[in-house]
């Protein structure tokens, strides 16, 4: 009599980020590939307690490697942060005989990760975030395609920017994280960049962009973290009241910077990810989210990935100055 094969659930938790796709394809066709039966769950841990779930085979991802966002679409579950909601999702997933959990998602998605595996459920994260703050990873899903829209968006702006001589002050996402700002400051050629790990006032950009309208530069770019503490609004008011060389205009990002087709970069780190999570739960390793180290996928115990901050890399913040000359 064959014995019954090992039950792989997957979820995608939080906000969406480009190459879920991608890790929801490589998981199923890796968990196909090695005898296993792959279960999706339907937004996220809501759809664990609710019982949102459906087989997944070879042909139901086929094409989702070129599209954003999540074939399992995403929630957040106020109910799964209490016992009773913690209580029903592993309650169903007895039900339907998942034997091993797969979260993709960012830190709070990882966090509910973990309280699953606390509770003796054998489970695996795999860090999906546009916002690069999961501690135990060089860089999430997500983070590339994200910083290739802010960059094409910057580029598209600096024409009009020229033509007018303009500064340009723009919001990117990031929640309590400066990565995507700092990152953009550098590639897009910022003079300033405003986030949440350092404090600049609205005078030193002031600075900032008057300097760059004496040294003759046709154009100025400002790059503003959502959680950096200074409004986009109040900074160009601010801006248009000193009297700065530049007239300012406003572009506020927003949630264009999670969607869009992953990259190549993203597809391939997705992919990987993916593989090694099913490897992960099927030879017994659990409560770990695979994370890149160097050019390797390693294995990084989820109480030390939600217990750990991962922090702006200052050095990258400093470039932004050093190269806006």
């Amino acid at each position: 009599m064959n014995a019954k094969p090992y039950t792989i659930g997957v979820l995608t938790s939080g906000g969406d980020a480009p190459g879920m796709n991608p890790c929801i394809r490589a998981i199923v066709r890796t968990g196909l590939a090695r005898g296993a039966r792959v279960i999706g769950i339907s937004n996220g841990f809501e759809g664990l307690i609710n019982g949102e779930f459906r087989p997944l085979g070879a042909r139901d991802v086929g094409g989702i490697l070129l599209r954003g966002g999540t074939m399992l679409q995403t929630r957040r579950s106020a109910a799964f942060r209490e016992p009773r909601g913690q209580r029903e999702a592993i309650r169903r997933m007895n039900e339907y005989g998942i034997d091993g959990l797969i979260v993709i998602g960012g830190d709070g998605s990882l966090a509910g990760a973990l309280a699953l595996h606390k509770q003796e459920i054998n489970v695996v994260g795999v860090p999906g975030s546009i916002d690069n703050d999961i501690w135990g990873t060089n860089i999430s899903i997500g983070v590339d395609t994200a910083m290739n829209t802010i960059m094409d968006a910057v580029d598209k702006l600096r024409d009009t920017a020229s033509s007018h001589g303009r500064a340009f002050l723009v919001e990117t996402m990031g929640r309590g994280s400066g990565y995507l700002a700092v990152m953009a400051g550098i590639v897009s050629g910022a003079e300033i960049v405003l986030i949440p790990e350092t404090q600049v006032t609205i005078q030193d950009v002031a600075n900032a962009v008057e300097s760059a309208y004496k040294r003759g530069k046709t154009h100025a770019f400002i790059i503003n973290a959502e959680g950096s503490g200074i409004t986009t609004a109040e900074l160009a008011g601010a801006l248009e009241d000193l009297d700065v060389g530049f007239k300012t205009r406003v572009t506020i990002l927003g949630h264009i910077q999670r969607g869009g087709s992953p990259t190549a970069y993203d597809r391939l780190l997705a992919s990987r990810m993916g593989v090694k999570a099913v490897d992960a739960l099927l030879s017994g390793t659990f409560g770990v989210m695979t994370g890149l180290k160097g050019r390797g996928i390693e294995y990084v115990p989820l109480e030390e990935v939600v217990d750990t901050k991962r922090e702006v890399n200052m050095e990258y913040y400093d470039m932004v100055s050093l190269l806006a000359r």
